[in-house]
């Protein structure tokens, strides 16, 4: 016997090789979801994808390539549709962060491309596996996108803007649940390249904010900008 429970519930996330991503397909996968994954490290996508139980099917891209995105799109078609789709994959953009002043505009604008512009492309190209099951779209945000932290300009600029997209998008396709989260500071490969100096060994792991996506999912709350701490009270 076992305790997975078998659903036909298929998912796609974004970033999934590490962090939050990771932490979030093991916990999907363990609940019977099928799962599409990618993320732009080949190798470690493999790794994650063999610790996986049950469906999971890797795309090692990066998705800011509109090739790899219709690769992603064709997977959810082969699967039979799609229930969630969560936009994880990010990137910090310019590191050591960087004032404004002398933010490198080349690496601001490729930041945007991964953190607001390629999750909307995948919004629209999926829009209508996830409309046809009433679906789901979880977009992970950041307090750096209503919060003025120094440093942190460029990166919470792309979050806001993406912030944004998911709250409009909500308002435009009232038969999705939309949610736009900010995890909360999180022991990840991301922060440490933000905060070389800092002794984060005390941060939660990514581990510890699954509980509050997976309250979000399982119990369908209204869409809306969450906290994973406002979720796990």
């Amino acid at each position: 016997m076992t305790d997975r429970i078998t659903t036909e519930r298929t998912a796609l996330i974004t970033g999934a090789s590490r962090g939050l991503g990771r932490a979030l397909s093991r916990a999907l996968a363990r609940t019977g979801w099928q799962l599409i994954i990618d993320a732009r490290g080949e190798d470690a996508l493999a790794a994650v994808t063999a610790e996986l139980p049950g469906q999971a099917r890797a795309f090692a891209g990066d998705v800011r390539d509109s090739r790899h995105r219709a690769a992603l799109i064709d997977a959810v078609e082969e699967a039979g549709g799609l229930d969630l789709l969560v936009n994880n994959a990010s990137t910090l953009g310019a590191a050591p962060l960087p004032r404004l002043a002398a933010y490198p505009l080349k690496e601001l604008e490729q930041a945007f491309q991964t953190n607001t512009i390629a999750p909307l492309a995948l919004i629209q190209g999926l829009l209508p596996a996830l409309t046809h099951r009433r679906g789901a779209v979880l977009g992970i945000s950041s307090d750096a996108a209503v919060e003025a932290y120094e440093g942190w300009g460029g990166y919470g600029a792309t979050k806001a803007a993406f912030d944004q997209i998911s709250h409009v998008l909500s308002v435009e396709e009232p038969e999705l649940a939309v949610w736009w989260v900010d995890p909360g500071e999180m022991g990840t490969e991301m922060l440490r390249e933000a905060m070389p100096e800092e002794d984060l060994s005390e941060t939660p792991p990514p581990e510890s904010v699954v509980p509050a996506l997976l309250k979000l999912i399982d119990g369908r709350l209204p869409s809306g900008r969450y906290t994973a701490g406002e979720l796990l009270r």
